[in-house]
């Protein structure tokens, strides 16, 4: 046998790589709460266009909106949003906790889960609106043929709020998991990120086939043709319910959470440093005169 082999990584394994992993399955709880907040995100560009399609678009006698194009005031919102949040919120927190970013990638998680749900709850109240209108105005079953006499501007609230969350749970998501993940791993973190997005866009697709299949012999809430015959609001209230569970899931995760020591380096170090590598220039200098000298005796 031989007396020296090389040892099995899948047995064996240094303290580092060890913590590592702990440190990542640390992180897994509250990334998988990110999941449910792109799930309720990815309804935003759905069954928010069918609303569009059927309301008042009109900017000028001759000029509609098109449908797909109200998402815009969502990425406007957040292109604002992040300008304001660098420049006024972040300076304007920092007073009151000290920390460098204002507040920590948690906290900013949190308050966007928060205004998430709002968002979720403004558009099921929109949807009320604009169905009242529709019965108001004998429109209930003719989706295609007639515009509701309602702006589609009731629709902005629900958007700016989708991007004000995003502002704060994407980009929060964002800086958690690139500053916690290990350094020699921090693009595997930027990537679930966008793992976190696919599964959400995924699971919304999953729920609005659960809606069908559950709601759809006596009064599907998602119709296929006649939204006004719908229970549109249903769904979002329904959105709204699961995002408040899933907060209440993220917030223990997150009271329970440690986060990751950082290695600062103070002055005081910095001093010593520069200390000991003077004293080592020093000595090699020593070393190479004496060295010099040597020589010249020897040739002596």
């Amino acid at each position: 046998m031989k007396e020296s082999c090389q040892p099995n990584l899948w047995r064996l394994a240094t303290v580092h790589r060890t913590e590592e992993l702990k440190c990542i399955l640390r992180m897994l709880p509250i990334w998988a709460a990110g999941i449910l907040h792109f799930a309720s995100h990815s309804h935003v560009g759905s069954f928010t266009i069918q609303q569009a399609r059927s309301m008042d678009r009109h900017l000028s006698h001759s000029f509609q909106i098109p449908p797909a194009s109200m998402s815009i005031f969502s990425v406007l919102t957040v292109l604002i949003g992040l300008v304001l949040y660098e420049r006024f919120f972040v300076p304007f927190a920092r007073r009151f906790t000290g920390h460098k970013s204002g507040i920590t990638c948690l906290q900013r998680m949190g308050i966007g889960f928060a205004i998430n749900i709002l968002a979720t709850a403004t558009s099921a109240l929109a949807e009320i609106k604009r169905k009242t209108a529709a019965a108001d105005h004998n429109l209930l079953d003719q989706p295609t043929t007639h515009v509701i006499p309602i702006s589609v501007f009731w629709l902005v609230p629900q958007y700016c709020l989708h991007g004000v969350a995003e502002v704060f749970m994407s980009v929060g998501h964002l800086e958690f998991l690139i500053e916690q993940f290990p350094e020699s791993m921090r693009s595997t973190g930027a990537a679930l990120n966008s793992l976190a997005s696919s599964f959400g866009n995924y699971l919304g697709t999953f729920i609005v086939t659960l809606v069908h299949r559950y709601t759809g012999k006596e009064r599907n809430w998602l119709p296929d043709r006649n939204l006004n015959r719908g229970r549109l609001e249903n769904f979002y209230w329904l959105m709204a319910g699961v995002q408040v569970v899933n907060f209440v899931y993220y917030l223990i995760c997150a009271s329970l959470y440690t986060y990751k020591p950082l290695e600062e380096i103070t002055e005081g170090c910095k001093g010593t440093d520069v200390e000991l590598a003077d004293e080592t220039t020093l000595l090699d200098n020593s070393k190479g005169d004496g060295q010099t000298d040597r020589a010249r005796n020897g040739m002596n």
